[in-house]
């Protein structure tokens, strides 16, 4: 079925897939993903069934995910909740999730990335702001 793979050993990996044994896991298919820059990535999964094809859908949607995360913690600052509580972690969480799908829809109807649009929000409060400031420093004397 596939081949026992010993510490420090070299077995020849296929982009199709090869099926090999993990100690203290078991049977694995592993892929060898070479980029065109020479690059070389592996890939593995307990389904031993699974096609090239396959891999890279699955490949695809981690993509996809990744992407998601990429857009929460920089368009919506999902990591920089400075507060202690559960409750607020939570709170916080869930109001940049709602940020983020706010920003996404308005990108599959508009077309504007969440980067720009961040940045027209951010541009708009501060030109209102400019326009009539409410908070100033004075100089001490």
């Amino acid at each position: 079925m596939g081949r026992v793979i010993a510490p420090n050993s070299e077995v020849e990996l296929s982009t199709e897939g090869t099926v090999v044994h993990l100690k203290r896991y078991g049977f694995i298919r592993v892929f060898k993903i070479v980029a065109p820059d020479g690059d070389i990535e592996y890939w593995a999964t307990n389904d031993l069934k699974m096609s090239p094809l396959k891999r890279l859908q699955w490949a695809e949607w981690g993509w996809t995910i990744e992407e998601y995360h990429r857009g929460l913690k920089q368009c919506c600052g999902v990591e920089k909740a400075q507060v202690r509580s559960s409750r607020a972690q939570r709170n916080h969480i869930g109001l940049a999730i709602r940020a983020f799908l706010r920003l996404e829809m308005y990108w599959f109807n508009t077309g504007i990335s969440w980067y720009e649009s961040k940045r027209r929000v951010i541009r708009e409060a501060v030109r209102s702001y400019l326009s009539a400031p409410w908070v100033t420093l004075s100089p001490t004397a």
